[in-house]
């Protein structure tokens, strides 16, 4: 079954980078995320879409 909600150590693995840089994404309000008692949490459906604006944000630039 695949986790919806993702902890710190999942996201970085989605996301295909390092814990530390996940890390500091999350602090730095760079990822859509909420910090529930003492660990970070994000929703995997968040992150997709996220991605997908940015992918297009970055394609319609391009064009220009």
């Amino acid at each position: 079954m695949d986790a919806q909600i993702m902890g710190l150590k999942e996201t970085a693995q989605y996301l295909n980078i390092k814990e530390q840089t996940a890390y500091k994404l999350l602090q730095q309000n760079k990822l859509p995320a909420l910090k529930i008692g003492g660990q970070w949490k994000v929703k995997k459906e968040h992150l997709d879409k996220m991605f997908d604006e940015m992918l297009q944000s970055s394609l319609e630039n391009m064009k220009k």
